[in-house]
């Protein structure tokens, strides 16, 4: 068919199945990180959001993201409601060379994961079903908003600000929310002496980091939409600061406790790839050394700035997410460079994009904390204290991760 490039289009079918696959990569991190019994919680409400936000991507999301402006705030949800005008043919205005079809698909990938990336501040404290209406409310509320506001030729877009891939759209909405839900929800009820607190499984947050790594190169390299240069340049950079902010994590971590973990490792490179994601395709890749480098400085010592809030930030979202993305969108405006993308490193881009992330990150959470109010008007949100110490798989869902550990209690009755 005229205007669509093969190539191109396989391309962007791959870096879409690779995005799929981080939600479940991310629910095998966090399932990893936190207790044994809590292990299915968090794991549903990551995939749960499969489910939730394809619907809502298809019965008008993707309209009011991408759909034509109305004054700069939001897209008409007419144009595209029901994948009505979403067919085969190429939109010049996204992607010349591929279907428009693969974008939508490509962008729900993305929709999906942001508010499964929330769930690892509010661990064993949320009640599954007022969770499901939170997930919705805020997909609709929060992400759509801004990713018009960015990707989808709203106001912020028009006054110059970039995300190549999501360090403002997805990663600050996502952290800022995710501190204003722990807030909100209140500290966790953890039983004084329980060795059942430690986390789960290293191992499986190791498969966890390995698989959202690999999905992340086609969360950067796929905003291209294309095969080209410019997509290669987001794969090397994405690689690159996820490997030095690994190393300089654990440098912090050493010079602070002589000896370094291994889910300090994992964490670590997380940072970097989250700090890399929005200038992916704005840097040279030394560049993007640096800022993987920065990325990790900035999210280790950010606890500190999360110890003074005296929030409960379980598996500290807002820290590797939120601090990562918006370092990564503040630093295209002093390292962007014209010959990889449209946008050099300028006062004026620099302004631009502190504007954007102070802008996405007071609106998410001022709006997330009146969606958890609202919801919490029909009834409670916090799961009760007897539950959370029991751990919430066997009380709330009847299953069980593990089973190891009850045949060994089993045993010794």
């Amino acid at each position: 068919m005229h205007g669509i490039n093969a190539g191109d289009t396989a391309f962007v079918l791959m870096c879409t199945a690779l995005v799929c696959m981080m939600t479940p990569a991310l629910a095998l991190f966090y399932g990893g990180l936190v207790k044994q019994r809590d292990v299915l919680s968090i794991m549903i409400q990551n995939f749960v959001c499969i489910g939730i936000v394809s619907l809502i991507w298809v019965f008008g999301g993707f309209s009011l993201a991408f759909g034509p402006s109305i004054n700069g705030i939001i897209g008409d949800i007419r144009p595209f409601f029901g994948m009505y005008h979403v067919g085969i043919e190429p939109n010049p205005t996204y992607a010349p060379n591929i279907p428009f079809m693969m974008v939508f698909a490509y962008q729900m990938m993305f929709a999906i994961i942001t508010p499964a990336l929330m769930t690892g501040a509010f661990v064993g404290r949320f009640k599954f079903g007022a969770y499901l209406f939170f997930v919705a409310f805020w997909t609709i509320l929060i992400y759509l908003p801004a990713a018009h506001w960015v990707w989808g030729g709203g106001f912020l877009a028009k006054l110059g600000v970039v995300d190549f891939a999501g360090g403002i759209v997805i990663h600050t909405s996502a952290g800022f929310s995710a501190l204003a839900a722990a807030r909100f929800l209140g500290k966790r009820k953890v039983a004084v002496g329980d060795p059942e607190s430690q986390p789960a499984s290293l191992p499986l947050v190791a498969l966890g980091a390995g698989l959202l790594w690999f999905g992340w190169f086609g969360f950067n390299a796929g905003g291209a939409y294309a095969a080209d240069a410019l997509a290669v340049y987001a794969f090397t950079n994405t690689m690159l600061a996820g490997a030095v902010a690994m190393l300089v994590w654990m440098a912090w971590e050493w010079l602070e406790t002589r000896r370094a973990s291994f889910s300090g490792v994992l964490v670590g490179a997380v940072t970097g790839l989250a700090t890399i994601t929005p200038a992916a395709g704005y840097v040279e890749p030394i560049a993007a050394l640096l800022i993987g480098a920065i990325g990790a400085t900035v999210c280790f010592n950010a606890k500190y700035v999360q110890k003074w809030l005296k929030v409960d930030d379980t598996l500290e979202v807002w820290r590797a997410h939120g601090v990562g993305g918006m370092t990564g969108a503040i630093l295209i405006g002093v390292a962007a460079s014209s010959h990889i993308n449209a946008v050099s490193a300028s006062t004026h881009q620099l302004l631009v994009q502190i504007l954007a992330v102070v802008v996405v990150a007071v609106y998410s959470w001022i709006v997330t904390m009146i969606i958890l109010k609202v919801l919490a008007a029909f009834g409670h949100l916090r799961v009760s204290d007897d539950l959370q110490e029991e751990g919430l798989d066997e009380k709330m869902y009847g299953e069980r991760a593990f089973n190891l550990w009850n045949m060994k209690n089993d045993i010794n009755k």
